[in-house]
């Protein structure tokens, strides 16, 4: 098994001496332990030079970790040659009290439901080739005062206007491009252009995969405003048109919108394929179409899938801001938005990001970001584990003896 301590090298211009011994017998003691993992388990598993001073000092540490995931990327993880795809999610984790820092209530979908706990969003490097997520940003998510008293726009109570048919008199065409970002969006838009600073070009980046909660032309606009394609989903009932064209070239007309695409019944000139599989039959349709609450014209791709024996059917609506990008590759990547999930599920199940205690607010970021440095870092160990040890996964990597002879 590779040395830790010769793997963290890299990061030594980035933090001292010092940070970097409590980082690595944290990380040793991590590998080994099992149960909760908590400054309290990490100390008792650390062996000699881990004391629970020891690993409270690291946590109280402001330590730059967009950098290092930067620089262990590029040493340890980055491929030559490769496409990357820039992906974002956030992840909601359970906490009970009222001293954490950014302790509110958020929707966590494993629930479904809000709970009170703490949000993070992350930013991630894709490999198309390998197909695995390697997370290289995080930031909390804190609400502002805006938004914690805002009103939901379900619940929001709206006067009766009364007016007649058609445009109010005296309106005006408004540019959709010149949009009002959202907090949410502003943050996003924030950490994008940081971590373009951090990679400086090292790798180019054409799009971004998001989830259907960013299907709207207000992030359309903002992934734009950073020279990036969107990749997300719309809803299934969106309205959406075929570009009018006139039947005589030599007249002008200003009407834009075409006919309504049916989705029971999509015009077979834009089926690109079709398949059979247990009964299954999967038509994919793509088209550039419209959208009255977009700015632009969208790479529309239209999957559905219908039941031969019962004749039920459904529909899934991805698209995309690059006209030229092909269906296969549209439906390829935004596949691939799912392995942030499960840098999640690892963060959680085995790196402590569901059992941190920390209250201050470097404690949490540290507790945070070390358990999705520790998701990158043990990708990196099985890549090594798996040549002698096929199929092995992050369980087989703890249980591996040498761990628990350095860590008594």
């Amino acid at each position: 098994m590779p040395d830790i301590l010769s793997l963290l090298q890299c990061l030594l211009p980035q933090i001292n001496a010092t940070t970097m011994r409590r980082m690595n017998q944290i990380i040793l003691a991590m590998l080994a332990m099992s149960g909760r993992v908590t400054m309290l388990g990490m100390s008792r598993w650390a062996g000699t030079g881990g004391s629970y001073r020891t690993i409270l000092r690291f946590f109280q540490t402001v330590i730059p970790w967009a950098t290092l995931f930067w620089v262990f990327f590029r040493k340890h993880l980055f491929r030559a040659n490769e496409v990357y795809l820039l992906a974002g999610d956030e992840v909601v984790i359970s906490k009970s009290g009222k001293q954490t820092y950014g302790l509110d209530r958020f929707f966590s979908s494993l629930a479904s439901k809000p709970i009170l706990g703490l949000s993070f969003f992350t930013l991630s490097l894709v490999s198309v080739k390998r197909r695995h997520s390697f997370p290289i940003k995080i930031e909390q998510v804190i609400k502002s005062d805006v938004e914690k008293s805002s009103v939901s726009p379900t619940t929001e109570i709206k006067p009766k206007e009364i007016c007649g048919r058609g445009r109010p008199k005296g309106s005006k065409n408004k540019n959709k491009t010149e949009v009002i970002l959202t907090s949410e969006l502003l943050r996003i838009k924030k950490m994008i252009n940081e971590l373009f600073k951090l990679i400086a070009n090292f790798i180019p980046l054409t799009y971004l995969v998001l989830d259907g909660h960013f299907g709207n032309n207000n992030a359309l606009q903002m992934v734009r405003q950073v020279n990036l394609h969107i990749i997300s989903k719309l809803r299934h009932d969106s309205s959406l048109y075929i570009p009018y064209q006139h039947p005589d070239s030599n007249s002008r007309s200003r009407r834009k919108y075409g006919d309504k695409i049916d989705y029971c019944n999509i015009p077979d000139k834009y089926l690109c394929k079709s398949t059979i599989e247990d009964d299954i039959k999967t038509d994919i349709y793509q088209a550039t179409l419209l959208h009255k609450e977009f700015a632009q014209a969208l790479n529309i791709v239209i999957l559905v899938k219908t039941n031969l024996k019962t004749n039920a059917h459904s529909h899934v609506i991805l698209f995309s801001s690059d006209l030229k990008l092909s269906y296969e590759k549209i439906i390829d990547y935004y596949k691939l938005h799912f392995q942030i999930e499960f840098n999640f599920r690892d963060a959680k199940q085995f790196w402590g990001l569901e059992d941190f205690m920390n209250l201050s607010q470097t404690a949490v970021t540290n507790a945070v970001n070390l358990a999705f440095f520790m998701v990158n870092l043990s990708h990196h160990l099985l890549s090594d584990f798996r040549l002698l040890n096929p199929d092995s996964g992050i369980i087989d990597l703890k249980a591996h003896p040498e761990w628990f002879s350095i860590c008594p």
